[in-house]
């Protein structure tokens, strides 16, 4: 028999039995933690860590944890379903085809300067409300894209992917990244900011280039493309003005009247109505389209609530807390180079039992931020380290359910992702572990 690269279901569900299997291998352990008044949220105290009584989950836990996950990360399963009939329905007004059509013909002399804008467009939409889940609904649009430029629609998730994510990790201005870490090590936000924008700048630009390079389609076009004037009806601009100005609308929510996952919602639901009546496919064509994209998003929405079960065995099991005491610890004794290269490592394996952004940062910087103290580095450098490999993970670890989501909405199997984008993933690596290393010195 002849054997395939797993499912991303499958993938999920080893973890979820992996997490669970180590709750009887690792002692479990936990850190005091207190609530900061400044950010509200719970942070762990360094130098409190202890073990406790072992908490091994049983086979039923495990399974409940399926269904938990799926519970706990609901608002953003919600999201996920109603954003991917709110789009599948402005496709299906046609809106759209037309509106890429009109794109490429608008670019056709210079398809590369569109690729650099799509990139470009997707790297601040990371870096400002931290994009993700967002673009799952926009997957069929970018294959659709894809294939009229003639591109690797792998290559073109990695622009819109790819880009959102690295842009979300090197963005001095994320609030679920660098500016909530930057508030757990007490450091001013504004201190280092031209540094992170040069870093920002060159890493998504080196990402771009790599990408653009690799994307061109092997295959021969047997047929010249043929590239026709498309007129944009005033519905049809209507369409996508909403749909666009639902993105910014929602970015906009989130960062100044601190919306959540059910206001974009509610947002986008209302959208994909409006977008369905003006594209005339009246009351029950909308409903129909609707539910046809519900359909279309369910599977993603399981891939992220899957995500959230291999942390809730973790943490049920209490053996997370233990896993970051036994990363961190052994480098309070290095040199700083090798303390800080060992720490970005370290980074990287914390964010695959732990690829919440916002929650990593919670978890480590409180650990990390003593450990620069106590080798008299700048607690920069313990913001560093956690920002960058947690923008570089998320491209790769499949506890990370919204990019899983993402490339299974565009139709792509988790292993040819990886071996798309791996050799790229490593050079931006390399690249943002020589900026740590820089802002050393940088830094002071």
């Amino acid at each position: 028999m002849k054997l395939s690269f797993p499912h991303p279901l499958i993938i999920l569900l080893i973890f979820v039995i992996l997490s669970g299997i180590s709750t009887y291998l690792i002692p479990a352990g936990e850190f005091e933690r207190r609530i900061d008044e400044a950010t509200g949220r719970e942070v762990v105290i360094g130098g409190t860590y202890q073990e406790v009584e072992s908490q091994p989950i049983s086979l039923g836990q495990l399974a409940l944890a399926i269904p938990e996950g799926l519970i706990f990360g609901a608002d953003l399963v919600v999201l996920i379903i109603i954003i991917g009939g709110a789009f599948y329905v402005v496709e299906k007004t046609g809106a759209l085809q037309v509106g890429i059509e009109a794109l490429i013909y608008r670019f056709r002399g210079n398809s590369i300067f569109l690729l650099v804008c799509l990139s470009i467009a997707f790297s601040i939409a990371g870096g400002t409300i931290g994009m993700q889940e967002e673009i799952i609904a926009m997957a069929p649009i970018l294959v659709m894209l894809a294939n009229k430029l003639n591109y690797d629609k792998i290559s073109i998730i990695g622009l819109s992917l790819g880009s959102a994510l690295l842009g979300a990790g090197l963005s001095p201005i994320n609030p679920f990244n660098g500016l909530l870490a930057q508030n757990i090590a007490e450091l001013n936000v504004q201190e280092g900011i031209v540094f992170r924008l040069m870093v920002f700048v060159i890493g998504i630009g080196l990402w771009t280039f790599l990408m653009i390079r690799k994307g061109k389609s092997k295959e021969e076009q047997t047929e010249p493309l043929e590239f026709m004037s498309v007129k944009i009806t005033w519905n049809n601009a209507l369409i996508l003005i909403l749909a666009t100005g639902g993105v910014v609308v929602s970015g906009w929510g989130i960062t100044q009247k601190d919306w959540g996952f059910n206001e974009m919602s509610a947002l986008f639901f209302a959208i994909g109505i409006v977008c369905g009546l003006l594209g005339k496919m009246g009351l029950n064509g909308t409903a129909r389209a609707y539910t046809a994209g519900f359909s279309e998003m369910i599977f993603a929405g399981v891939i992220v609530g899957l995500a959230r079960s291999v942390y809730i065995v973790l943490e049920k099991g209490m053996v997370i807390d233990t896993m970051i005491q036994g990363l961190f610890s052994p480098l309070e004794s290095l040199p700083d180079t090798m303390a800080l290269s060992g720490l970005y490592l370290t980074q990287l394996l914390i964010h695959i039992p732990v690829p919440s952004t916002s929650g990593h940062a919670v978890l480590t910087i409180p650990l990390a931020t003593p450990l620069m103290d106590l080798l008299g580095i700048s607690r920069q450098l313990a913001v560093f380290t956690y920002q960058y490999p947690a923008s570089m993970m998320d491209m790769l670890t499949p506890t990370n359910g919204g990019m899983m989501a993402v490339i299974a909405a565009a139709g792509i199997n988790y292993k040819d992702w990886i071996k798309y984008i791996l050799k790229s993933w490593i050079l931006l690596s390399i690249l943002c572990l020589i900026s740590v290393f820089i802002a050393l010195i940088w830094f002071g």
